[in-house]
Formats: structure tokens, sequence, C-alpha cells
């Protein structure tokens, strides 16, 4: 095989989207993935299937850093972890851009401002038919396009929590978000939040950017392809070779430009798996490569009354951001708050083991599901680390302090509207699904292993493009910002590498 002139490593959001913003640029560019399609069977609307018996789970397990095995929810298939995200396409806020301070220490400033960004955020609106309103939530930040598509209607029980929260004085606003809901609903009536899409229902990275890509005959995947390490020149200023493996065999290319975008835990991976003369992997001269690992620190939460039924059947319509600025009463941040997809009882028994089914399919048939997500802020002792074929997460949780006051504060809410039972439940390191911060993005390269535009200090022809790049986890899904960034980096590749 010639070697193309760019391999992407990953489909996912990253990969995924700088892809189709180099689509038409006349470069050679394959993409190589470890996964296979998503198959359409019978699991993928099967609560049970997919919640209890782990179904799409992987079969890998990485460690605590201390020993502690786990399987983690990171899955492999073409499109990546978008294959089951909730689709929630929102911006960070103007604010996060800057240094903001929390409860937990200084959440610091990006390389650039919003207003910079702002351009790429409805590109990417664009590019992931995001369905959603302006005007509804106090901290919006601009918009310089509209959103093209009206917001997922509320259903009728989602309608009335909607009122309730206005009634308190407060400011519920649409999701935005990357679902055709009359498509999602033919294919089965479930929600889609952690529901595997296998129609045309969401717009994840595979459906939306990816099949935007592959109409670039100068643009190709490849399946089964697990890479295992890259390859310095001699010089150490580049990268030489990426050795993967496919099919039993070990292959290797060497392309003129490698993005890597195998998420923010993998990309780590790769880069501290591969050889170097100090021994502590490639684009690490910083020493911060798997450092500052951030995840959020987030509660489901059910407003449960007994005497009304929640009959809504994907209820994820609603964001609450009251709070994402402060407590409330002028006191620093907590946190956004927004509906998950709508529970069963089959859900619930994942968790938890020991309730009978008929009462966990009574709390859930009366509950209103909730996800309360705060600020994960970034620190070098939180970190992804590999010993031998082991992948060890070493999460330092930070900033605790804004959980705690965001579920006391719902916690009222709720109750004020009418749910005289409210239970909560942190999510813990079973779930990485906004996993960010591993290979940050910065203007010192003493501290950051990318420059702005996510190049590689260390190595002039590879960029990192997934959550790996974010400098900060705000208190918001990662999935548009890594979008418009990989639109954004993938301008700056034509101008720069292929502009010749």
């Amino acid at each position: 095989m010639a070697n193309p002139d760019i391999v992407i490593i990953g489909s996912g959001i990253g990969g995924a989207t700088i892809a189709s913003g180099l689509a038409g640029s006349g470069a050679s560019i394959l993409i190589l993935e470890r996964g296979e399609p998503l198959p359409a069977t019978p699991e993928t609307r099967d609560t049970r299937a997919i919640f209890v018996n782990g179904h799409y789970r992987p079969k890998e397990m990485w460690r605590e850093a201390g020993g502690a095995a786990f399987n983690p929810g990171n899955y492999y298939y073409v499109g990546g972890n978008s294959k089951f995200y909730g689709a929630v396409l929102i911006r960070y806020r103007k604010e996060d851009f800057s240094a903001m301070e929390h409860f937990g220490g200084v959440s610091p400033a990006w390389p650039f401002s919003y207003d910079e960004f702002e351009p790429w955020y409805s590109e990417a609106e664009q590019l992931f038919r995001v369905r959603g309103t302006l005007g509804e939530d106090p901290t919006e930040p601009f918009h310089s396009i509209p959103y093209a598509f009206k917001p997922v209607a509320d259903e009728a029980p989602i309608a009335r929590a909607r009122a309730e929260l206005k009634g308190l004085g407060l400011h519920p606003a649409s999701l935005p978000l990357g679902v055709d809901i009359d498509a999602w609903l033919k294919d089965g009536r479930t929600g889609w939040d952690a529901f595997p899409n296998t129609g045309q229902g969401k717009v994840d990275a595979q459906t939306g950017p990816l099949a935007a890509a592959l109409a670039d005959q100068n643009i190709r995947l490849e399946t089964g392809a697990h890479v295992d390490y890259l390859e310095a020149a001699p010089d150490g200023k580049s990268i030489a070779t990426i050795h993967y493996t496919q099919s039993g065999s070990q292959k290797k290319l060497s392309p003129k430009l490698v993005i890597l975008s195998a998420g923010a835990v993998n990309s780590a991976v790769i880069l501290l798996r591969s050889p170097s003369a100090k021994g502590k992997g490639l684009a690490n001269s910083s020493d911060q490569v798997g450092r500052n690992f951030m995840n959020h620190n987030s509660s489901a939460m059910l407003a449960i009354d007994p005497r009304r039924r929640n009959d809504a059947v994907y209820q994820k319509t609603l964001m609450l951001n009251d709070y994402y600025l402060s407590d409330g009463r002028g006191g620093k941040p907590l946190g956004n708050v927004q509906l998950l997809g709508k529970i069963d009882g089959n859900m619930l028994r994942a968790n938890v083991k020991t309730v009978p089914k008929f009462a966990l399919d009574f709390m859930a048939g009366h509950a209103v599901d909730w996800y309360l997500m705060c600020e994960d802020l970034p620190d070098p002792e939180s970190r992804i680390m590999v010993d031998g074929k082991d992948i060890v997460m070493q999460w330092r949780r930070s900033n605790m302090q804004s959980l705690e006051g965001l579920t006391k504060v719902m916690r009222e809410n709720f109750r004020a509207c009418g749910y005289p039972i409210v239970l909560s439940r942190p999510f813990d390191k079973r779930t990485p699904s906004h996993q960010c911060g591993t290979v940050k993005m910065g203007d010192d390269p003493g501290n950051s292993p990318l420059d702005p535009f996510c190049r590689a200090y260390d190595h002039q022809n590879l960029f990192v493009v997934d959550g790996g790049f974010l400098p900060t986890s705000a208190a918001v899904n990662p999935a548009l910002s890594i979008a418009a960034q990989a639109l954004r980096v993938a301008e700056h590749i034509r101008k720069t590498e292929l502009a010749a």
C-alpha cells in the first residue's frame, strides 16, 4: 500500500470531524479505526442487554492506581464513543475560556478566547445538524448563526417539569441536540441516551462528519486496525512510522502527517507506549502526556412523585444553567443540570442489586431523571499511565464541593416542585464518557504537549485532536468543543501543510 499523505487514528468526534474538514483538499487520507461498524441487532434497544448484561462494553480491563481492575465504558466502533452518546452538542460558555475560580481551585484560561472560537462552534452545529433555540438560557454565549433546526419537543411530563422549574423563578432551556427524533423513534420507542445508534436518528461521528468525509474518494476508512505505537524519526522532530495490528498481522505506514484522535485515554496511551530516547513516550518533553485527566464530577438524580406517572419515552430535552456561573447567591459556580434519557427498572438494576425488580419499575415509572454535572479541574497528578499492557487510571477528583452544592440545591428545588422523594447517585470511573485533558494544548511547551492548533511541540507532523487537547472540562458535554476545534485545526492544516 502506498503511504497516504495523512493518517487519522480514530473515527470518533475528533477524527471524523477533522476528516470532514480536510475533505476536498486533494490530500490522500486514511482513517485507521480499531473497531468495526456497529451492527443492527435486537440488543440495540434492549435495556437489559445494554445496562445489565453489558452487551456493548469492551472486553478490556483497566486498573486503578493501586491495583483494582475495572471494566471501562469506552466503546470501540466506527464513530467511537459517540455511537452511545447523549447527542448533547452544547457550547462551553464564554466565561469558560477565561480563568474561573471554583470551590476546588482555579480553572485555567484557554490559549484563545470564545470570540475567536465562536465561528467554529457555528460550523460544527451546522455539520451535526443541531436542534436548538436561542434566548432561553441566561448563560448562552453569542451565536453568529442561529440553530438550523427547531429543538426536539418536550414530551408532556417534561413540559410540566419545565413549567414547574419556571414557577420557581429558574430558567430551564431546551438542550441543543444532534437528534432527528422522528427517525430515531421509527427504529424503536426508547430514548437515545446511552443507546447505540445503528440508523440515522442520532447525528454521531459516523452518521455526520464521517459520512461527509467518505464522500471524498481520496479519504478511506480501514477498520480492525489497532495502533500499537508511533515511531519518531532519528532526529526526533517528526513521526516517521505508525505501527498497527490488523487481522493478526503487524503493519506500518509512513504518512506526511499523523492526526491522533483515539480519545483522551487511548491517545495518551499510544504516546506513552511509543519508544523514545528518554523513555517517557513521544510528544512528552513537558512530562504532561497522560496528566490533567478530567472526567466531570456528576450524579444521577431521580425526582420521584408516587402520585404521578412519567410516561415519557425519550425525556432528554431540557437543561438548567442557573447555577453554572454562581451558586445562585453570588458564590462560586456549581454546574449544569440536564435530563437523562428515560430510565427503566433494568437501568436501575445495573446499579442497585438488592431492591426487587417491581420496586425499581415503580420508581422508574414515577421519576423524572436528571444529570448533574460539575467541572473537574486539571491536576497533573490526575493521570493516565501504562504499566506493561495495562492502562492505569489515577483519577484524583477535584471540586467535589460544587457537586455537593448542586445536589443540595436541586434536591430543594425538586421538592419545591412537588417531588417528595429525591434520590441521587454519583457516576464513577466506569463511565469515562467525558474524558479529556491528557494531551492538553497551551502556549507554553514547558507545560503543554500541544500548541493552540493541536500540533505537538516536539514533532512537527503530529496533531492530537480529541478530548485530550481540552485544557479544561468546563461543566458541559465536550463533544461540540472537540468538533469545533477539529474544524479549526483542519483549516490550519490546509493553510500550513496543504497549500503548496
